[in-house]
């Protein structure tokens, strides 16, 4: 095809005919600039389906990641829901409702004691902040959302923090002070007959214990709350997720 131009350029030359080969000229600027622009669009359509595919690839982390995190949550709220009515049930001892049963009793305090945090489940995000690359996202709610949960996240563990403070200060160590825990760890694994009222009295009349529960049942629901906030943002970015994946 060069050759082919060379020579016309060449004949049009030979003949004297400067119009026809300034026009030949332009034509063939014409050309090269068609042909540069051309290569360009497709360089370029290839830069944007691999970006695509990045893109797709991270969301699919995402995605999974988020539904790993949402069974996480559901799980911890609804424990944390169960040891907020145990608290009540501890209230209402301490208030004067009978105790039953020793053995349960002992166990729902156990419960109490149980400490938890949640840790998220976020390494995509991370990895995306960390190198730089969360422009490959390029849905502005997605990467809001993101932020978003990352920021509910924050207040959790800062509420978490506060109820490790309260649960070591007016739960666990007025019960190390109020309680003989080798009987409590007797029918703990398994041996009868070895609590009665009279084990608790100190635990009992201890107002920091009773302030303990009652703070366990204001927190837990704190905590609770931002968890559940955390699940809606999650339901948001799964929906948005989905679309963005479908669309390939």
């Amino acid at each position: 095809m060069i050759k082919f131009f060379r020579k016309i350029r060449q004949k049009l030359l030979n003949e004297n005919k400067f119009s026809k080969y300034l026009i030949y000229a332009i034509g063939e600027i014409i050309l090269v600039v068609i042909g540069i622009l051309i290569a360009l669009q497709i360089n370029n359509s290839n830069e944007i389906r691999k970006s695509r595919k990045k893109e797709i690839s991270y969301l699919q982390n995402i995605k999974e990641d988020l539904n790993i995190n949402s069974g996480k949550i559901n799980s911890l709220i609804e424990r944390r829901d169960k040891r907020t009515e145990i608290a009540h049930k501890l209230i209402g001892h301490i208030e004067g409702e009978p105790v039953l049963d020793w053995h349960k009793f002992n166990l729902e305090i156990v419960k109490i004691y149980t400490w938890e945090r949640f840790y998220q489940h976020n390494y995509t995000f991370q990895e995306l902040i960390s190198s730089g690359n969360l422009s490959y996202i390029q849905n502005d709610s997605i990467k809001t959302l993101l932020f978003d949960l990352e920021s509910t996240y924050k207040q959790l563990k800062a509420e978490e923090d506060h109820w490790r403070f309260d649960s070591e200060e007016l739960v666990f160590k007025p019960s190390y002070n109020d309680l003989d825990m080798q009987l409590i760890l007797r029918d703990y694994r398994g041996e009868k007959g070895v609590l009665n009222s009279e084990v608790f009295a100190e635990l009992f009349a201890d107002r920091k214990v009773k302030n303990g529960y009652v703070m366990a049942t204001v927190e837990f629901g704190i905590m609770n709350s931002h968890l559940k906030k955390m699940n809606q943002i999650i339901e948001k970015l799964l929906e948005l997720i989905n679309e963005e994946i479908t669309k390939g």
